[in-house]
């Protein structure tokens, strides 16, 4: 199974996310989009992970919930990752309660990190990616599309679970989900 787990961004955001599609699909059509219903923001990338150790990653999950109350986010405006002529990736920026996200993903690395799963990057940066370049050279329409997100607003979403994802197939399957339940 190839796992990660994040959190969604609920009806709001995705609606609005799945609007705004066509009008960047056009201006970049050679990009690969990333399906409108998962939208969703990684927190630890896992990999390919043997199914025999879901009820372990369960184990080290479930305790994180409780220690989170729930948050808002907000999404809008954005940018590109890679060459300014060339960008690689297309995001969407997240706003709002981020503080609270960084202190959600940094304790499921800390649940996940003596399972030998590592934490990819050192620090955290909430985004949410849009499309990515075919081309490893990166796609110079990516770079119309970060202007033309410049003024988006996808509205807010309320972050009340931890999930952990399978993706299977271009398809995200929650196979555990974690409710965040202090109490705010």
């Amino acid at each position: 199974m190839r796992l990660f787990t994040a959190v969604t961004l609920g009806a709001t955001i995705e609606s609005r996310v799945t609007a705004d599609f066509d009008r960047l699909r056009a201006l970049a059509p050679h990009a690969r989009w990333v399906k409108a219903e998962g939208v969703h923001l990684t927190l630890l990338f896992l990999g390919d992970v043997e199914e025999a150790r879901l009820p372990a990653l369960r184990d080290a999950l479930e305790p994180v919930g409780p220690r989170h109350a729930p948050f808002v986010l907000s999404v809008g405006g954005g940018g590109s990752f890679g060459s300014p002529s060339r960008p690689r990736v297309l995001w969407a920026d997240v706003r709002g309660a981020t503080d609270a996200l960084k202190a959600l993903q940094a304790d499921t690395a800390s649940a996940l990190q003596p399972l030998g799963f590592e934490p990819e990057h050192r620090e955290y940066t909430a985004h949410l990616t849009l499309a990515r370049s075919k081309d490893p050279r990166g796609d110079p329409a990516l770079a119309r599309c970060a202007q033309a997100l410049e003024a988006s607003d996808f509205g807010e979403g309320r972050v009340d679970r931890l999930v952990l994802f399978e993706s299977r197939g271009g398809h995200y399957v929650p196979r555990v989900e974690v409710p965040l339940s202090r109490a705010g």
